[in-house]
């Protein structure tokens, strides 16, 4: 079962929370949404959805950036050399 209370309403009487699935919380003056209440029986599954869907997040970010990585990695070739000497070495590679 679900529920759409007032935040004065929850102030005013939290016992509105028992016996609903959820509860969603809204401003009834300006109607706007401001939060949910679970039910503690689907609250170990609902935090482990959440947990899942912040992981992914967060490794989809991590991929994006990897792409990036060791862009700026200079070969082992030209350890030791000079920006100059490097564009010396590239030019006499390519074009003999």
């Amino acid at each position: 079962m679900t529920i759409k209370v007032g935040m004065r309403e929850l102030a005013r009487n939290s016992n509105i929370l028992d016996g609903y699935d959820y509860v969603e919380v809204e401003d009834k003056k300006t109607h706007e949404y401001k939060g949910l209440f679970i039910s503690p029986k689907y609250a170990d599954e609902f935090k482990a959805f959440l947990e899942e869907k912040i992981s992914a997040e967060h490794q989809l970010k991590l991929d994006r950036l990897m792409k990036y990585a060791g862009k700026g990695e200079v070969h082992e070739r030209f350890n030791n050399l000079t920006s100059s000497e490097i564009r010396e070495k590239v030019a006499m590679e390519k074009y003999g």
